[in-house]
């Protein structure tokens, strides 16, 4: 029995000719395309056809870049949001602290010494819901002592005070509006310095002020902010327009 040489090798020159010649004209191909540039037109229309090859293997690693970023770009968003309304938040107190005190300047001038305010540190909430007893004006924030809030501080938004926190869970908190019936807060009016307390009706939309005289310089339009002499609300903030 005889061994049959491979097809390859039956016919023609030898394996060791056939590799001699071959590696010339790969060197050859080398020499004349960094020389003349020669190959440039055959490497394009490689690259042409197998581009959109490349393309549609590209597809689910774009497809996932893609999708980081644009989740990466909602996260920024909510935060600078979140920021800015902190910031809107802090800015109004200041504006109302201000207009409070231009009010006080115009009418006390004599006095010796103003009420010294404090900056206000606050924290930004949501309400979640209402209260469930519909006998009572009561929301939920969203933040509760893991927020640092505590029973009896003031809550507020960009168009003055809104109520008191009357009891602090871990994660939420109560908060009793101006509104409610039992809440009461001491005003006065920016225009003339004029000392009251104001009284909630129970319902949306209106405080009381008891006890003033008839004749009580109050006119259309003053606005009413808070005195400061309870201790609790700090002065200055907006409450309610006559």
């Amino acid at each position: 029995m005889y061994n049959v040489p491979p097809p390859l090798f039956k016919q023609g020159a030898p394996a060791r000719v056939k590799v001699f010649i071959f590696t010339m004209v790969a060197l050859a191909l080398l020499v004349a395309d960094s020389r003349l540039h020669s190959l440039t037109p055959v490497r394009l229309a490689i690259n042409f056809v197998l581009y959109p090859l490349q393309r549609v293997a590209l597809l689910p690693r774009d497809a996932l870049y893609s999708a980081g970023d644009y989740f990466s770009s909602i996260s920024s968003q909510e935060e600078e949001i979140r920021t800015l309304r902190q910031q809107h938040i802090e800015e109004t107190l200041k504006l109302q602290q201000a207009q409070q005190l231009a009010g006080e300047n115009a009418h006390l001038r004599q006095m010796l010494a103003l009420q010294q305010r404090t900056p206000v540190k606050s924290a930004l909430g949501e309400i979640l819901y209402d209260a469930r007893d519909p006998f009572t004006r009561k929301v939920i924030l969203n933040l509760g002592s893991q927020a640092g809030l505590v029973p009896g501080q003031p809550v507020i938004d960009d168009m003055g005070v809104v109520g008191q926190i009357t009891r602090v869970f871990l994660f939420t908190s109560e908060v009793t509006l101006l509104t409610d019936q039992e809440q009461a807060i001491p005003v006065q009016v920016l225009r003339n310095g004029l000392r009251s307390v104001a009284y909630g009706r129970g319902h949306a939309g209106s405080l009381e002020l008891r006890f003033v005289p008839n004749s009580a310089d109050i006119k259309e339009g003053d606005v009413l902010a808070t005195s400061g002499i309870d201790g609790i609300f700090p002065a200055g903030l907006s409450v309610a327009r006559r």
